[in-house]
């Protein structure tokens, strides 16, 4: 053959690695020749001294070259001890207790020898079978993470999908009424004693306007502006009533809370807080669409207002829904979180996790506070908001006016 050499069948030896293979047993023969010359030099020949040190030889043949050149350096070792270290000198052996000694070298030879090769060979193939299962683990590990990025693209999918709904929904909200507004006002033309249109009609259409946009202003800074960053105080602070804002914010709700009842239960002589009133309207009008949203239709959502014995005014929001876990409850003032597994239970009224991080913004930049304590009762959600009183104003000692809205029922209860 040209090219090589068959060992069996499928099987082809080179020259240059049967030249190797040779060149192995002859250096393991030639191995036991320092050994030799070493005893010789130090003066040794008893074979009790040599026997150990050709075995030694045979064994670390075996475990770096293998079987085929330890059994070289086995008769290597044997052909030196018998003429160099068993008597008479050279191959010639009298005394049958050499021949003994001879027999059991040459043994213990091939077995050292083998069984060192042996060992080797285990130790190689363990190292090939751990070799073939990191190549495995390898192989599944890129098959894992190909299986989840395919999984993370089409949950990015969806989320993009729902982002897209809920901002769309709640964009929507304020153009249209701005939309509706602009469009009475072209219809009616130019205002004149005789127009359809009254002098007062036109002015709340432009207050529908002026506060949808901003409304809708608000909406877009909190969802561009950073974690972090504080909003610009409000320049619009004065003494507010706080039957005003929450009527305010309840007249707002109206549409979203159509499928619940809502009782007020307000506190007599309630101080004016000094706030931004379009702000905190827009705050409680959040925190009503948020409870008429995870709240089961038909169940009562109740606004209560209290002076706090620093003098500030608390104002609560509770639902009967099903509750936030305590681990959440200050995670949901995180821009885009929303608690696991909660939907609303109108899927035409989906969010996003902006609504909370908005209104916590916009009392927060008016020195306020709001925070979710733990529940009374098993179920509901109760948000607490706390707003700095008005300075050296005297509290409001008239009742408000009873409200009745299409948002629901509003029962108001005096304390």
């Amino acid at each position: 053959m040209p090219y090589g050499l068959f060992r069996s069948p499928g099987t082809i030896i080179s020259p240059g690695h049967n030249f190797v293979r040779w060149l192995k047993f002859g250096l393991a023969a030639a191995t036991v020749a320092p050994i030799v010359a070493l005893l010789r030099v130090a003066s040794v020949s008893y074979a009790g001294v040599a026997a150990p040190l050709l075995l030694l030889d045979v064994v670390v043949v075996a475990r770096f070259w293998g079987t085929g050149p330890a059994l070289m350096a086995a008769a290597s070792g044997a052909g030196a001890y018998s003429y160099y270290f068993l008597p008479p000198a050279g191959f010639a052996i009298v005394d049958p207790q050499d021949w003994i000694e001879f027999f059991t070298f040459i043994g213990t030879a091939v077995i050292a020898g083998e069984l060192a090769s042996r060992a080797e060979r285990r130790t190689a193939e363990a190292q090939a079978g751990r070799k073939e299962i990191e190549r495995l683990y390898q192989e599944l590990h890129g098959a894992f993470e190909r299986a989840s990025e395919a999984e993370a693209a089409r949950r990015n999918e969806q989320l993009k999908a729902a982002l897209l709904d809920a901002l769309t929904h709640n964009l929507r909200t304020p153009l249209t009424s701005i939309k509706a507004a602009v469009t009475a006002l072209i219809r009616a033309g130019s205002w004149t004693p005789d127009s359809e249109l009254t002098a007062d009609g036109r002015l709340e259409l432009l207050q529908v306007i002026d506060e949808e946009s901003d409304r809708l202003n608000r909406f877009i800074g909190g969802l561009a502006a950073p974690d972090g960053v504080e909003l610009q105080r409000p320049i619009h602070l004065r003494s507010v009533s706080v039957e005003e804002v929450i009527h305010a914010g309840l007249h707002r709700a109206e549409t979203v809370m159509r499928d619940h009842q809502v009782a007020l239960a307000l506190e007599g002589g309630l101080p004016p807080v000094s706030v931004d009133a379009a702000s905190i309207t827009e705050a409680i009008y959040i925190l009503l669409d948020n409870a008429s949203k995870y709240a089961p239709a038909g169940t009562t959502i109740t606004i209560g207002a209290l002076r706090d014995e620093e003098g500030e005014v608390r104002i609560t929001v509770s639902d009967e829904g099903p509750g936030i876990p305590a681990a959440l409850r200050e995670r949901v003032f995180e821009k885009f979180f929303r608690v696991p597994g909660r939907e609303s239970h109108d899927p035409h009224r989906g969010g996003v996790g902006l609504g909370l991080p908005i209104a916590r913004r916009l009392i927060e930049a008016q020195a306020g506070r709001i925070w979710i304590p733990a529940p009374a009762a098993e179920r509901g959600t109760t948000v607490v908001v706390m707003l700095p009183a008005a300075l050296d104003a005297p509290a409001v000692q008239h009742p408000a006016p009873a409200v009745a809205a299409v948002a629901g029922t509003f029962e108001r209860t005096r304390t």
